[in-house]
């Protein structure tokens, strides 16, 4: 039996859907993730740190050691959120 799907929704967008739910859930659990970076580092959570569970201190790790990859977004929703100082931003731009 082939399943279809909802009426305008491709299978990227499927998978785009699930991924966010199990961010939301995992989110959910570990409390420790705004909306915003939620909604703001979502595809760099899964470009470069997939493999560490949210909220994690590994997906911290991967996230800080990928900080020059990570979109502009992503940065900006982690420093408002308190989880990275524009100090730290600002020295690592530097850096480059």
């Amino acid at each position: 039996m082939i399943a279809t799907l909802p009426r305008g929704l491709s299978r990227g967008g499927l998978i785009a859907v699930i991924a966010m739910a199990t961010i939301t859930l995992s989110t959910a659990q570990a409390g420790a993730v705004s909306a915003s970076v939620r909604s703001n580092c979502a595809g760099d959570y899964f470009a470069y740190c997939s493999a560490h569970p949210v909220g994690s201190k590994s997906l911290r790790r991967c996230m800080r050691a990928n900080g020059h990859r990570l979109s502009k977004r992503c940065v900006k929703a982690l420093v408002a959120s308190g989880q990275v100082s524009k100090r730290q931003v600002s020295r690592r731009s530097a850096r480059r």
